[in-house]
């Protein structure tokens, strides 16, 4: 039994090889006639195939550039937004020696109505003492106002106005104190209140912004 199996198996061998190789053990190459295409290849075929391919990628980057233009839209500043880009305050409303806290862009924004006290006291501290040194005229364009956006520069945190060592701003999150020129005097915070961008316009107006 075992030389039938081996007889077999060399028939099958011989018969594998013959596929691939002539009488004289030369190789044979494979026929891949019936794989061909039946015109043969025609330029009208390829033309066709080329502006197949060729639409379909006009469609694609047409698509591509609709889902752009949809994605920047949404992700502009709706009108909303807009409108609080700049905010106009009457200051004639504001009592000398009070805060008003108003919002803008989603931030608290002190301004403070100060007394000559007031200004003579944030003048006369010494700079150099300061863990961010400013003086009162760099962070102020009239003496009279103090602009500056209610967030603590420790974690984001809104301090409470006059309160403090200083008489100014005191974050009860963790004690920072700052002057009346909204200056870091006390505490973990690193800098000074931030200064926004404003104007003084006609008719006692300002506009942050």
């Amino acid at each position: 039994m075992q030389n039938a199996n081996s007889f077999v198996l060399v028939i099958d061998q011989t018969r594998s090889a013959s596929n691939f190789y002539t009488t004289d053990n030369t190789y044979k190459v494979p026929d891949f006639s019936h794989y061909a295409r039946k015109d043969g290849g025609s330029d009208s075929s390829r033309v066709y195939s080329y502006f197949m391919i060729g639409s379909m990628g006009l469609l694609s980057a047409a698509g591509a550039k609709a889902t752009v233009q949809d994605f920047l839209s949404n992700m502009s500043a709706s009108a909303d937004v807009l409108a609080l880009a700049k905010v106009e305050v009457d200051l004639s409303s504001i009592p000398e020696g009070k805060n008003v806290i108003l919002k803008w862009r989603g931030k608290p924004v002190f301004i403070r109505h100060r007394t000559e006290h007031e200004i003579a006291e944030a003048r006369a501290v010494n700079v150099a003492t300061l863990r961010d040194p400013q003086t009162d005229d760099e962070r102020v364009q009239k003496p009279e106002w103090l602009v500056m956006l209610g967030v603590c520069t420790h974690l984001g945190c809104v301090p409470i106005g006059e309160s403090g060592d200083f008489g100014g701003w005191f974050c009860p999150c963790h004690g920072s104190h700052y002057d009346i020129s909204g200056r870091i005097r006390k505490g973990p915070a690193p800098l000074n209140l931030e200064i926004p961008e404003y104007a003084f316009g006609d008719d006692d107006k300002l506009v942050i912004g």
